[in-house]
């Protein structure tokens, strides 16, 4: 590999993320646990959320919008505003969250700066993105960070060529295989798969990854076996 560029996600790879939407949606089915079980509210939620995808994009406020519009859905709109008023109080809570670093990530920044280029390339809200990179303390380890509307073949290709690199000079590490991983060795970059525990239905992926330029490993500090 002639790496030039290491491209970090940021949700779920470089911090805690996923757990506090699945905190939400657990406490957004006790809401409205009078009107439909649990598992059939979690199936519209994410239908919803799916649906909104093109309108509001990733992150925490379009969730919120989303479960509001599921509210007034599974309630033939009789939901209360003070239900609605709970649903907006998950959503504050989840953007005032402490940013939590995952294990290893600072060492692994540490021993990588200075040898290349390092970035951080994820999508969502650009204003919540930047707050917790803030939150983080490791934004002077990124020469670069490109929050994305969508991670497809098109944008990383955008981002390779604001970096000035070749395909092949990049190398992309993320948690999620259908964002993080797919679209880069679509492009010709090499990618690294660093699996969360957790992991939203809508970046799964039913098919396996065979590709001389695809790794995945136990955690992030494995990743320093690479490069």
């Amino acid at each position: 590999m002639d790496i030039k560029v290491i491209a970090f996600d940021a949700d779920d790879t470089l911090w805690v993320n996923e757990p506090y939407f699945r905190q939400s949606e657990e406490a957004f089915c006790t809401l409205l646990e009078e009107y439909l079980p649990r598992h059939e509210l979690e199936r519209e939620l994410l239908k919803v959320e799916i649906g909104n995808l093109g309108l509001y994009g990733y992150g925490i406020k379009g969730f919120v919008l989303s479960m509001i519009e599921t509210a007034m859905a599974v309630t033939n709109n009789m939901i209360s505003a003070k239900t609605i008023g709970d649903i907006i109080e998950l959503g504050k809570q989840m953007l005032n969250q402490p940013l939590e670093l995952l294990d290893g990530v600072e060492e692994v920044l540490r021993a990588l700066k200075g040898r290349y280029r390092l970035v951080v390339a994820t999508k969502g809200d650009l204003l919540d993105q930047e707050r917790k990179l803030k939150k983080s303390n490791i934004a002077n380890y990124f020469h670069h960070v490109e929050v994305m509307s969508e991670k497809d073949d098109a944008n990383y290709l955008k981002l390779i060529k604001h970096l000035d690199i070749r395909p092949s000079e990049l190398l992309m590490v993320g948690n999620s295989l259908k964002s993080d991983i797919l679209p880069v060795l679509n492009v010709g970059g090499y990618a690294i798969h660093v699996p969360y525990h957790i992991t939203w239905a809508h970046e799964e992926i039913e098919h396996s990854i065979d590709s001389g330029m695809f790794k995945s490993v136990e955690c992030i500090r494995d990743i320093l076996g690479f490069v």
